[in-house]
């Protein structure tokens, strides 16, 4: 680069936004870690949350049937994803003790989530199936968004991004040191 040359001036043309980079959403964009199929096993992230520490795989609380994941590409700060260990793809499939381990798994989430961030809303939900927005269909998650007021900017709106503010493996350790010890211990913590 020559010395009357300045990097912003391969930025672009000036159009006076401010630009916030978000290189990790690339990995999403391109579909990077997803199934490449349907079957259960190392090829799916949440099947594969078992094999590996719970740091590692952002798992914050396991019970017996199902266990509470944060979501990699997660919507807001705290955006919990809670998983039937069994890989099944459809929420009438799930076990008599999945339903009710994922619903109580759900609720928990949400208190901690009221406890360590002070959410003033939540959206709770299942994406059944790839037409009806399920980045994983063949895994069923139940997603657990906490939200706030003003959380929809303009970011999101106008530049399809959000702005988390806190790492990952931070959250997670938060939400973990949070979850109540007495609530299903029934399978051991990893890591």
């Amino acid at each position: 680069m020559q010395d009357h040359e300045r990097a912003d001036d391969f930025a672009g043309e000036p159009d006076g936004f401010e630009r916030l980079w978000t290189p990790h959403r690339m990995a999403y964009i391109r579909g990077e870690g997803k199934p490449s199929d349907k079957a259960a096993g190392p090829g799916c992230p949440f099947c594969r949350a078992s094999d590996v520490s719970d740091e590692e795989a952002l798992v914050v609380a396991r019970g017996a049937v199902a266990f509470v994941v944060l979501n990699l590409y997660p919507y807001n700060a705290g955006h919990l994803l809670v998983c039937p260990y069994r890989h099944v793809a459809d929420y009438t499939d799930l076990t008599p003790d999945e339903v009710a381990e994922v619903a109580d798994l759900t609720r928990t989430a949400m208190r901690v989530l009221r406890t360590v961030s002070e959410p003033r809303g939540f959206n709770l939900g299942m994406n059944q199936g790839e037409v009806a927005g399920a980045g994983i269909d063949a895994h069923l998650h139940q997603h657990v968004v906490p939200r706030w007021g003003g959380d929809s900017n303009f970011l999101p709106v106008v530049a399809r991004t959000r702005a988390l503010p806190e790492l990952l493996a931070d959250t997670r350790s938060r939400l973990a040191a949070a979850w109540p010890s007495d609530e299903h211990t029934e399978q051991p913590t990893k890591g």
